[in-house]
């Protein structure tokens, strides 16, 4: 009976063992380097890592898919209305999507709606800071479980690749916005 039990606890290490190199193999995604090699890429949360992509929806329910974005440089911004460093942050949020979305700069912001008070609270937001930024909303936290937001306002700068170059907690200005885009490609 033990040489039973051992065979099948064998078989059972040799199944995960072959399970976790496969597991992780399909958490990378290939994407051509600039020298037009294949480079491998983790998808994660640190610099150098894929963005994890999601798909949420605007006030409106218009679906946005992270991957939709590629090939502009991103601000991923997360917030919330209450939030006073996320108030702060808005005003040159908007001057710089007003002044660089031209030039392939996207912000996407992530309302992490289950902090508001209100759901309702977030429109009343968008139209007394004059946000013309694309804004959609966690409902349920998936996105802030997804990026491990303990923080706001939390922001991942990415580059056109989908790739994370930087990361931010706390609240960011237009001059750092323009430093951290303008040396990314």
């Amino acid at each position: 009976m033990k040489k039973y039990l051992a065979i099948v606890v064998l078989i059972g290490l040799v199944i995960w063992g072959l399970y976790d190199v496969v597991g992780t193999k399909s958490n990378s995604t290939e994407l051509p380097a600039n020298a037009g090699q294949e480079q491998q890429l983790t998808v994660g949360l640190e610099k150098g890592n894929l963005a994890p992509d999601f798909e949420l929806k605007t006030i409106e329910g218009k679906a946005i898919a992270l991957s939709s974005l590629r090939g502009k440089k991103l601000i991923l911004n997360m917030w919330a209305t209450w939030c006073p460093p996320c108030r702060q942050e808005m005003p040159d949020m908007e001057k710089f999507y007003t002044n660089h979305k031209i030039e392939g700069s996207e912000i996407l912001a992530v309302n992490l709606t289950q902090a508001e008070k209100s759901r309702n609270d977030v429109p009343t937001f968008i139209k007394d800071y004059g946000i013309t930024f694309p804004v959609i909303m966690d409902e349920n936290g998936d996105v802030a479980r997804l990026y491990k937001v303990s923080s706001i306002p939390a922001t991942f700068i990415i580059d056109t690749q989908g790739v994370i170059r930087e990361k931010i907690v706390g609240p960011m200005t237009y001059d750092s916005m323009k430093k951290m885009l303008g040396t990314i490609k």
